[in-house]
């Protein structure tokens, strides 16, 4: 089967929260404004260490998309989806970008001495960065 490569990212990015796998680059982030059936969640232009699921037709609230269902490829844990269609011409922006869910990722934060600071996703209210 041969050995699991997983790519590293460098400064600040977000990671799945059960084994702190790496998924996204902070200056990945277009939105935090998404919910999901969990609460708050995160729209990334890319993201890394991901398998996905099998393409479905969801309805959501925005309308009618096929997505897919993404998971940490390290761990399987489901992380949130990929948009890989989008019906509605006011949607098609979300095409090809990946959701994370906010209840599923942390944020890592690089410091100075080489460790790795986390938070668990769970902000104050600001959406500044």
């Amino acid at each position: 089967m041969g050995r699991p490569f997983y790519e590293w990212l460098e400064g600040r990015c977000y990671a799945c929260k059960m084994c702190h796998c790496n998924l996204a680059a902070a200056s990945e982030l277009v939105s935090r404004q998404f919910h999901s059936k969990h609460g708050r969640a995160y729209l990334f232009n890319t993201a890394v260490n991901l398998t996905t699921g099998t393409k479905e037709e969801r309805m959501m609230t925005t309308g009618l998309h096929v997505v897919c269902d993404v998971y940490c490829s390290k761990c399987m844990w489901p992380l949130g989806w990929r948009y890989e269609l989008a019906y509605e011409e006011s949607q098609k922006y979300k095409e090809g970008k990946v959701i994370l869910e906010r209840a599923c990722v942390i944020h890592l934060n690089p410091s100075e001495d080489g460790e790795d600071s986390y938070d668990d996703g769970f902000e104050t209210g600001s959406d500044d960065y």
